[in-house]
Formats: structure tokens, sequence, C-alpha cells
């Protein structure tokens, strides 16, 4: 797949996510309250405020709600295969998940520490891409300072470790893809593109960025 296609599958994949997401957002509408008792059980794995410590796992505080639900109930149909997610989620009503997104939404997430003698490659193809290699710049869906994008379902990466980045972008180079979920869908072909020097690079560069502010996208 050309660069050009990799980039034009990156704008029709957003406008038919924007239409999914308007239509899941009207449906239900997290409680950012009721989500904070029923957190308990996240806090072993991704910190009471959602900062994990164990850099494993993903910190999931000032995560868009919606992405948080939908990756909820993608574990819980099995499409994200995640046997220890799956056991957390498998319970959850779809209240539940947008509860638990609108509670962790409210959280900011922790600033991170990048690798600066991987930041220029990082920042590179973060803002720039690279298109002698086909891989469009990640900020095109993450955002310039990696707070993602709300309105087309791509998830804030401000702040995260860079650990964590490094697994997902590893899978998706090894063909790895969350069932139908069209956001995950265009990563495996960007991934393959990458050398292992440039997804350290990269998950560095992001883990470095962070917001001032917590991106809140349901109602407390």
């Amino acid at each position: 797949m050309s660069f050009r296609r990799v980039v034009a599958l990156a704008g029709l994949l957003a406008v038919g996510s924007v239409q999914a997401e308007t239509a899941a957002s009207h449906a239900v509408v997290g409680d950012a309250k009721a989500g904070e008792t029923k957190a308990a059980a996240c806090g072993a794995c991704h910190g009471m405020d959602g900062n994990s410590t164990d850099k494993q796992y993903p910190k999931i505080a000032g995560q868009q709600a919606d992405y948080i639900a939908r990756q909820l109930a993608l574990f819980k149909s099995s499409a994200r295969n995640n046997p220890v997610m799956l056991g957390f989620a498998s319970g959850l009503s779809d209240q539940d998940m947008h509860d638990l997104g609108a509670h962790f939404a409210t959280k900011q997430a922790t600033a991170g520490n990048g690798d600066q003698a991987l930041k220029a490659r990082g920042e590179q193809l973060w803002r720039s891409g690279d298109t002698k290699l086909g891989v469009p710049a990640c900020m095109s869906c993450h955002g310039p300072a990696g707070r993602g994008n709300p309105g087309s379902g791509y998830p804030q990466l401000a702040g995260q470790w860079t650990d964590y980045v490094v697994a997902k972008l590893k899978d998706w180079k090894s063909g790895t893809t969350w069932g139908e979920d069209d956001r995950a869908k265009i990563m495996p072909d960007i991934a393959k593109r990458l050398s292992e020097q440039d997804i350290n690079a990269v998950a560095s560069y992001a883990e470095g960025l962070h917001t001032a502010k917590p991106v809140v996208t349901a109602a407390k």
C-alpha cells in the first residue's frame, strides 16, 4: 500500500469513526461518579488514579471516555485478545464501561520522560512521518500534543509508557488486529514499515509528551 493510500485510508476511517462515535455517545452517557465506585478492580494494574506504575500496563488517566468504553467492549467480545482483561470486562454492562471511561477521563496522566537520544527521530515520525517508508505523521490521528482525537476515536498517547507503546506497535507489526475495530485496522500496515529503532524512537517521543489538562468527553 502506497503512502498516499495509507493517508487516504486514515482519512476515510476517521470519517466513519466520527459517525460511529456520535451514534454511540447518544446511546450511552457515562457517569464519572458512578464510575469511581466501579473502578477499584482497575487500580490493581492501572493505578487508582489511572496512572500505572508497572510499565507493562497502560496509563488510562485522562484517556478519552469513549475510547476506554470501546476497548472494554472489544475485550469483552474477545475481538481484542487479552485473557486478563476478558475476565474483568466480561461482567461489565455497556453503562459500566461508559461510567468507567468517564471516571478515568477526569484524571490527569502523569508526565513521562522520553529518551533524549531518540528524540530527533521520534519527533520526525510524530510530526512529519516518513514518506520514503510510507509512514504518515502520528499526529495526524493522535494530535500534535498527543491528546488524541475524541471525535474520530483515536487515543491519547501523551505520557504513555514507552514500554507499552513499543509492545503494541510490535504486536501490530506482527499483524495483530482488534477484530473489526477500524482505528486499529490501519496500524499493522504502518507498524510493518517501522524498524525496531523507529518503534522505540516514536514510542519514547510519545511518552515525553504530556497534557496540562485531562480530556473529558463524557458527563461527570
